[in-house]
């Protein structure tokens, strides 16, 4: 997967569950690769460049946005149909 992609292709549940694991504190940072993928998210972690060296704010804020993006594009299909 390349850094451009960054996390298109990781399943919405395992970003929801990434992000549970930060407010949850069960993350050091940075965050390192083996950590979230000993946590079952091989998704993120197949897309893990997106992530690499942030501390919790930024990946916070990474995985915030990209959940914000995909429940307005949700919004905005379920819309149109």
């Amino acid at each position: 997967m390349s850094l451009a992609s960054g996390l298109t292709a990781v399943p919405t549940d395992e970003l929801e569950a990434l992000l549970r694991a930060l407010h949850r504190g069960h993350l050091t940072f940075p965050l390192k690769c083996s950590e979230v993928m000993t946590l079952g998210l091989n998704g993120v972690g197949g897309s893990f460049d997106a992530l690499r060296g942030l501390d919790e704010r930024g990946a916070r804020a990474v995985v915030v946005a990209v959940l914000a993006e995909r429940r307005r594009l949700d919004a905005t299909l379920a819309e149109e149909s």
